[in-house]
């Protein structure tokens, strides 16, 4: 029985797979990626050799210190990370599960009793004790049914892994970017804060020239006008930066002090990213998790074809178990004691009106699901990566013009201030000026963030190193 049983564990464990050839689907995009946009990306730091941008972790690219705590913080405490983390775990218990099944489950049973009777007006009394190791219904897997089932548990698994990196990278992404906003409408609030006194004094001298006969009472209205706008984005910008740092907490999983927070530094100053690789193809794509979690599903569809394939075929089972039985706890394990039993089984497949085929097609049709889901992935992360590398170029040209503007009207503002005071230019001129200058800075510093935020979007699309 021992040997019979072996042979046919063995027999199980070798059994053979029909799950199909596993090919990678070509890559439905161009080889490369945006070209002509690549001489923008600064060569990496070092002897000049490029470096696989998944290989970057987040410290070596976001390099200022307070963002680097605010992300360790927020990979740490965040609770929609923490709940994809044991998701993951979910999924790698319950590969574990489905894996178990390719071998057999020995269970152990023991049982005694005792019984005392009265016959012919005297007691007797009788005793069994039984103890029995042995493997019920075990299916040899033959046709590798249910190493198809624990291949595509494992591809679940590792696609929820991937996944996890996915929701990692997201997160420094958008911590990054939460800080960025902070920063600048911190930055627009003292602007307006500045704007605020420059729009006071104005008002003051307009009025001081209304008493002095010298400006009309609508010039004083204009003034106060114009002083009532920018307390009103006053006003807006101290909710944006409570806003914002309320965000900042969301994220991190924990309230922030205050003194986390930089009391000094500008936006327009900031440097968040290191260098990135200069040279790129398409096949970089191919590193982001996002891609890497798309392609195991797709695995885990082509391993479900093969169970659905071998559900055709006969089912082989096992049953048996050997043990001792004695009328007496202490002959228990005597010679001449022993039992066993041998129970193989086969189920076979005659008539099921289609069902198998029926779940064959299906597992055939969900493969092709997720091949084009997989492409539909690959061609999303091309159009990202162009699209970041296109505007790694005209943000760098509308700042420098955003740049020249602001430094033209802050040079109107001097001089239309200037004429006022000296009676040349009317306050219509001045207040123009003002309002140029107020919005030129406003201008400034948006397109600041929005470069800023491409770079930080840059690193997300091109997968770069989460830990």
């Amino acid at each position: 029985m021992q040997k019979c049983f072996l042979g046919a564990l063995l027999l199980a464990v070798s059994g053979c797979s029909m799950i199909p050839a596993y090919q990678s689907p070509e890559l439905p995009v161009a080889s490369t990626l945006g070209d002509r946009y690549l001489r923008e990306l600064p060569q990496a730091a070092g002897s000049g050799q490029t470096r696989d941008v998944s290989e970057l972790g987040w410290a070596e690219v976001f390099t200022d210190p307070v963002l680097q705590d605010l992300i360790e913080t927020a990979l740490a405490n965040n609770r929609d990370l923490r709940e994809t983390a044991l998701n993951v775990e979910a999924y790698q218990a319950q590969y574990r599960i489905q894996k178990s099944k390719l071998l057999p489950t020995v269970s152990g049973e023991g049982d005694g009793s005792k019984l005392r009777t009265l016959y012919n007006s005297s007691h007797v009394t009788s005793e069994s004790y039984s103890l029995q190791v042995g493997v019920t219904s075990y299916e040899l897997d033959l046709f590798g049914r249910i190493r198809s089932l624990s291949n595509e548990a494992l591809e679940q698994y590792l696609a929820m892994e991937e996944s996890r990196k996915t929701a990692a990278l997201s997160l420094v992404s958008e911590v990054a970017r939460a800080y960025l906003s902070w920063l600048s409408d911190r930055e627009l609030l003292h602007i307006s804060q500045d704007t605020e006194r420059v729009e006071q004094e104005s008002y003051a001298l307009v009025k001081q020239r209304v008493d002095g006969g010298v400006a009309t009472e609508l010039e004083l209205a204009q003034a106060r006008s114009s002083l009532e706008a920018v307390r009103a984005n006053l006003a807006m910008y101290r909710r944006q930066v409570a806003q914002d740092y309320h965000y900042l907490n969301l994220l991190t999983g924990t309230s922030l002090s205050e003194k986390v927070l930089p009391e000094q530094g500008m936006l327009r100053e900031f440097q968040p990213l290191a260098a990135m690789p200069q040279s790129l193809s398409s096949e970089v794509l191919l590193q982001r998790p996002d891609i890497m979690a798309a392609e195991h599903e797709l695995k885990g569809a082509n391993a479900s074809i093969g169970a659905a394939r071998a559900a055709f075929f006969p089912t082989v089972s096992l049953t048996a178990s050997a043990g001792v039985s004695s009328d007496d706890l202490s002959g228990l394990f005597e010679s001449g004691s022993g039992a066993w039993m041998f129970a193989p089984s086969i189920s076979v497949p005659i008539f099921t009106a289609g069902r198998l085929s029926a779940e064959l097609d299906v597992a055939k049709i969900e493969k092709e699901i997720y091949v084009a889901r997989y492409e539909r992935a690959i061609q999303t992360a091309f159009r990202e990566v162009s699209d970041a590398l296109v505007a790694v170029d005209t943000y760098r040209d509308q700042l420098q013009a955003q740049q020249a503007n602001l430094e033209a009207t802050e040079h109107y503002f001097q001089q239309a201030r200037s004429r006022y005071e000296e009676g040349v230019d009317s306050f219509l001129t001045l207040l123009d000026a003002q309002r140029s200058l107020y919005s030129s800075k406003q201008s400034f510093l948006t397109m600041k963030l929005a470069q800023l935020e491409n770079q930080v979007n840059l690193y997300k699309v091109l997968g770069g190193g989460w830990h």
